[in-house]
């Protein structure tokens, strides 16, 4: 295997451990997998936030104690 020459970025040593080459082998072997992590990350992370609907969450809830058994 043949070392993956990278920029040098403060506080990293260059060094590349062998399931970092083969990850980035994978990776770039099969662009699908990629564009299927991405579709997950804006499934759960970038979805638009219905404020109105958060307020009255928060309105509803009921207080929680110490103790469950109170």
């Amino acid at each position: 295997m043949k070392w993956k020459e990278q920029p040098y970025h403060p506080g990293h040593s260059g060094y590349v451990s062998e399931f970092g080459r083969f990850i980035d082998g994978y990776l770039a072997n099969h662009p699908k997998v990629q564009q299927d992590q991405l579709r997950g990350w804006y499934i759960w992370w970038d979805h638009k936030v219905n404020f109105d609907e958060l307020e009255r969450e928060h309105q509803s809830e009921v207080p929680v104690h110490n103790y469950y058994y109170e």
